[in-house]
């Protein structure tokens, strides 16, 4: 069921960065509350799992944004406290985006913020 859910909600990123812009994207993640009940690590392993299922069945690559969309909203509706994080490297320039819960980087490599300086976290 939890792939499912990130499958409509990877096809939901689509629709809304289309008609949306970054900013607007931006507030909504920001306003998302946590939900009022105790999560667990297993709820964020299984979560993962399953945007990482989720992206190997859409039909587009999904970037780290819209993974990172996708995952932190899926954790705060289980009451864990995810944050998505930006970051850029300079030289050369790039940005990436991943998700933290309580400063522990999920989902991603362990260094990436050895790599990409923290922009900003919502």
């Amino acid at each position: 069921m939890l792939v499912l859910r990130a499958l409509l909600l990877l096809f939901v990123y689509d629709v809304l960065i289309t008609f949306c812009s970054f900013r607007t994207l931006y507030r909504m993640v920001k306003s998302w509350e946590v939900t009022k009940t105790l999560g667990s690590h297993n709820n964020i392993d299984r979560s993962c799992r399953a945007v990482n299922y989720a992206c190997i069945w859409y039909p587009k690559r999904a970037p780290c944004l819209q993974r990172s969309f996708v995952t932190t909203y899926m954790l705060r509706k289980q009451g864990i406290g995810a944050q998505m994080v930006l970051g850029a490297q300079t030289m050369p320039f790039k940005a990436h985006a991943w998700v933290e819960v309580e400063g522990r980087v999920i989902n991603e490599r362990s260094d990436v913020r050895a790599i990409y300086s923290v922009w900003e976290r919502c």
